[in-house]
């Protein structure tokens, strides 16, 4: 059973004034396990399907399915408690809470799932050692360098056991070692775990190591390629 699909799943920004066609008609499915990276040029659509995928933003046509779950019949209550417990996200700019410690920022996600204090710190410190940051869990995010920050919004990302987790160009303000440290951490994570990674991104690196590659053009999907 595919963990994504997505049906003719079309995004149309300002229909009323200068319509901007973001996708068009997207087909997708993605299995469990997947390490796959969406790619394509400026414009093409890949923010706008991963945050469609995410439940951030709705399609003006089509269906979006997580595990049977199709998202537009969702309350926005019900879409956001969906989020909370399904789906992991990393952005760019890394969104921890500059005041909170990185236990702290990998905690909150299961304190609004309503796990207790003790299975929250045990599982948060695990989390950090399991993504190379033992000795950082009392640090705040300015005591961090980008790379240690990004490792704490995976860690956070996966705190909630999600069912995939959505990386929008995660490697984009990270040098080439953190980069490559990144992609190694994720990649250990989708073979030891089985955790599906969806990354959107423009990044080389992260192309050479996915396992499939969906372009988009024009907000349609050009070509799909599996790796061995």
């Amino acid at each position: 059973m595919a963990v994504i699909t997505t049906k003719g799943v079309t995004k149309v920004y300002n229909p009323d004034k200068v319509p901007v066609h973001a996708l068009n008609g997207v087909d997708l499915k993605i299995d469990k396990g997947e390490f796959t990276a969406i790619v394509g040029p400026s414009g093409s659509g890949k923010t706008t399907l991963l945050n469609i995928i995410g439940g951030l933003d709705s399609p003006t046509e089509g269906q979006t399915i997580i595990k049977g779950t199709q998202l537009n019949t969702l309350s926005d209550r019900e879409l956001v408690d969906f989020r909370l417990h399904h789906i992991g996200f990393v952005f760019q700019a890394y969104n921890l809470i500059p005041v909170l410690t990185a236990i702290e920022n990998v905690s909150f996600i299961m304190q609004m799932q309503g796990r207790t204090a003790e299975e929250y710190q045990q599982k948060s410190i695990a989390l950090l050692k399991e993504v190379g940051l033992k000795d950082k869990i009392y640090k705040r995010p300015s005591e961090l360098s980008g790379g240690q920050q990004q490792r704490v919004a995976v860690a956070r990302a996966l705190a909630s056991k999600p069912d995939f987790v959505l990386a929008d160009e995660p490697t984009a303000s990270l040098d080439s070692v953190s980069t490559a440290d990144l992609l190694d951490l994720m990649l250990e994570l989708n073979k030891k775990e089985e955790m599906t990674f969806v990354f959107s991104t423009h990044d080389q690196r992260v192309i050479d190591r996915a396992r499939r590659v969906v372009t988009l053009v024009d907000g349609k999907i050009d070509n799909d390629e599996v790796r061995e």
